[in-house]
């Protein structure tokens, strides 16, 4: 199948996003890692499985970034949060959310599960969330206030739902926002750029892995 993106040309895309958006992006900002957090967005089985109806391609093409952050912030000792999007199996939970969508997402299931090439380690907090936001009637910002961040490295699934939602509340609580554009990803080419776009213009910092990872280093 033809995707938007893969792993072979993510960088190349990359750098055609980031040139696009950079009439935009203008808010530089420098990671302060000592005060940062990797959160990594709904990187679940049942959406990185092509026979899922709630597929998403690009994040296969984003794994290997996601790995390289990963290793960081796990060797510094830095938190390392996951989101889970799941629903309970009588659909107590999903409201208008069963009408959007064909799929959903059980909680409890295999497919609910982290991918195994990124899998949380025992002590690595799993948010379980029921709407598009990380933030959305979780726990997330009490966690991340006892932890004393400020910064917000926001990877994962889908750029435009879940990943952007994400990063506009983390902004509307005054977080510093960091948006990888190689380590979010979506279903096509278009809405992810369009996410990049509005979220450089009003909500975070869109750079690319090697920038945040220069700026630890």
């Amino acid at each position: 199948m033809n995707y938007y993106v893969s792993s072979d040309n993510l960088e190349a895309k990359a750098n055609e996003w980031l040139t696009k958006i950079a009439p935009f992006n203008t808010h530089e900002m420098e990671l302060n890692f000592d005060k940062s957090a990797l959160l990594i967005i709904d990187m679940q089985k049942f959406f990185l499985d092509e026979k899922s109806p709630t597929f998403t391609c690009g994040g296969l093409a984003i794994m290997p970034k996601i790995k390289k952050l990963l290793e960081i912030y796990r060797k510094a000792g830095r938190p390392v949060i996951y989101s889970l999007h799941v629903h309970h199996p009588d659909n107590l939970d999903s409201g208008i959310m069963k009408q959007w969508w064909e799929g959903m997402c059980i909680e409890g299931s295999p497919e609910s599960e982290v991918h195994d090439e990124i899998k949380p380690l025992a002590g690595e907090k799993q948010i379980l969330k029921h709407r598009y936001s990380a933030f959305y009637n979780t726990d997330l910002e009490t966690i991340l206030r006892c932890l004393k961040v400020e910064d917000l490295l926001i990877t994962g699934i889908m750029t435009n739902m879940c990943c952007e939602s994400t990063a506009r509340d983390a902004y509307y609580r005054d977080y510093r926002v960091f948006f990888p554009a190689d380590a979010t990803g979506s279903i096509n080419e278009e809405m992810h750029l369009a996410s990049l776009l509005n979220l450089s213009f009003g909500f975070a910092y869109v750079c690319n892995t090697e920038k945040i990872i220069d700026s630890i280093k």
